[in-house]
């Protein structure tokens, strides 16, 4: 069957009407009526036998009309639901684009007052009307501190001007002498003056049968470690001192100590430190000597064990007091009074704030000051000591945690 909008054609069932009329325009062009539809622009079709206006029900729409109506052709409940969770895609698209810009949930800040000034450049003695004349130009990534400095050092400030502020009494050495009666026995007061470390020697009366490091404590509770202590235990003769038919070792305590605090770069501090050729560090990291092991806390939920003595702490320096040993053999051979200058280290962050064993030695149960502490004991043998401390924005920590 052939169609065609220019001309007027009735359809039968039987198609019976195929050629009555010409297409207008066509070869055959006519103007003859169609006898059905009498010379109106009707498109007729039979439909179980009804006949029904084409351009009645036909609608010319474009693409976008065609969207538009797929969509108003919703339910109005589904409607409602998209309005819905277009509505919540947009608050939380803005909530995110709004605190990554800003550093900060939209949750007020506790440190935010309104008595405070917001301006960074507001602080110490300086008055707002000092402000145009102080170029303050902070930095950009330290969120927490242009925010937050100037509000928290007005709380300090408020809360120090209520606290009188004592200088603390230093305890006696003879009082601290009779609190570790071993380790002062073990440690002298002098140390070899061609050594930049402080070491000494001392005698060994062990015979060469003998494992020097059977009874180490650190050997003994941590399996880890025992590799360790192979290697120390095949260096350990052959640095040993023999004079007068006597034999000697070489003990160090660290030059400087990394002491604090946790999460704030002392890892990568002792790693890149320990690239340096004259810098060596204790055989394990973090042995947590001062504050834990030598009052026999190695977890404090498992109570307390058998104290460390001063002896196994030594021995983790058994390496770099080989090496410094053979540097003052081989300057004695030469008769001259060079100075070795190996540095030893020693990193645990605990020795700056842990004080869980405070409560248990040193007659420091009660609620008053403390009047014994760990700088007393290496202020009191090595004065000289040096203590690296690393520190951390805590509110950029938390941030930093978060992201």
């Amino acid at each position: 069957m052939r169609h065609c909008l220019n001309c007027c054609i009735q359809l039968f069932p039987e198609d019976a009407h195929k050629q009555q009329v010409a297409c207008q325009g066509g070869p055959h062009h006519s103007h003859q009526a169609c006898p059905s539809c009498k010379g109106e622009n009707k498109i007729l079709f039979r439909v179980d036998s009804k006949q029904m206006n084409l351009l009645a029900v036909l609608e010319v729409r474009t693409e976008g009309n065609e969207n538009w109506g797929g969509f108003l052709r919703f339910r109005k409940g589904k409607r409602c639901s998209l309005v819905f969770g277009l509505i919540i895609m947009t608050l939380v698209m803005a909530s995110y684009i709004l605190s990554g810009a800003h550093q900060e949930l939209l949750i007020s800040s506790p440190f935010h007052y309104g008595g405070f000034p917001s301006n960074p450049s507001v602080m110490d003695s300086e008055s707002p009307s000092d402000v145009k004349e102080h170029h303050y130009q902070p930095s950009v990534n330290n969120i927490s501190y242009v925010k937050d400095y100037p509000n928290i050092k007005l709380i300090i400030d408020s809360i120090a001007a209520r606290i009188e502020f004592t200088t603390r009494q230093l305890p006696d050495l003879q009082d601290l002498k009779r609190q570790e009666l071993h380790m002062f026995s073990v440690i002298p007061n002098k140390f070899l003056p061609t050594s930049k470390s402080p070491c000494w020697y001392e005698e060994f009366s062990g015979r060469n049968t003998t494992d020097p490091y059977l009874t180490n404590s650190y050997v003994l509770y941590s399996k880890r470690f025992r590799s360790t202590f192979d290697t120390l235990r095949k260096a350990f003769w052959g640095h040993l001192s023999h004079v007068h038919g006597k034999h000697f070792r070489l003990r160090c305590l660290p030059h400087f100590y990394i002491i604090g605090q946790p999460k704030c770069g002392t890892t990568d501090l002792y790693d890149r430190l320990r690239l340096h050729p004259e810098v060596k560090f204790s055989a394990i990291k973090e042995p947590h000597w001062w504050t834990r092991k030598r009052f026999g806390i190695v977890r404090l939920r498992d109570g307390l064990r058998d104290r460390y003595p001063v002896e196994d702490y030594l021995d983790l320096f058994d390496l770099a007091a080989h090496q410094i040993h053979q540097g003052l053999q081989a300057a004695s051979a030469e008769q001259t009074s060079k100075m070795n200058r190996i540095i030893i280290g020693e990193a645990s962050a605990s020795t700056m704030w842990d004080n869980n064993a405070w409560t248990f030695f040193y007659d420091n149960s009660t609620d008053g000051e403390p009047p014994f502490l760990t700088q007393d004991f290496i202020h009191a043998f090595q004065p000289e000591a040096k203590l690296l401390v690393m520190l951390r924005d805590p509110v950029e920590s938390i941030q930093q945690s978060q992201v």
